[in-house]
């Protein structure tokens, strides 16, 4: 089965991962939410991400506000495709939008909108990728697009 890991850096985002969660299970795919901070824990930061693939998952959705830190740290330390969803802080989340946008060449993260739109977007896009190697999430993906 398709699974994806969504990780949020703390508790007050988690009406972000929620919806997230609930487009993913709309398609069919599995999912985990964890809690952590690149700032706050970094080592536990890096032992989720780090061990993401062993665990069976084959996306990663980093969610973050402020400095927006996450998504670029879970970029650093796995080979997964990572999709950085800015959450709204600062700035209305333009910050946000910007520090997931402007990752260094080699450490890639695919952005979505800022907040609840770029949470469902971010669990269309991981379908879409999931979507190549699993047929059922394929179809999954083609049935929501018709619905549209």
């Amino acid at each position: 089965m398709a699974k994806v890991l969504i990780v949020i850096g703390s508790k007050s985002d988690m009406e972000y991962a929620e919806k997230c969660r609930e487009q993913l299970a709309e398609l069919g795919i599995e999912e985990r939410i964890e809690i952590t901070s690149a700032h706050r824990h970094p080592k536990k930061t890096e032992e989720i991400i780090s061990r993401a693939a062993q665990d069976g998952f084959e996306v990663v959705i980093a969610m973050a506000g402020l400095s927006a830190a996450l998504p670029g740290v879970a970029a650093a330390h796995t080979n997964l495709p990572v999709i950085g969803v800015p959450l709204p802080a600062a700035l209305g989340g333009l910050d946000s939008l910007l520090s997931v946008t402007q990752m260094p060449p080699g450490i890639p993260v695919a952005a979505v909108g800022i907040g609840m739109p770029g949470a469902r977007n971010a669990a269309i896009l991981a379908a879409r990728i999931l979507a190549l190697k699993h047929a059922e999430v394929s179809r999954a993906v083609d049935k929501h697009r018709d619905s549209l």
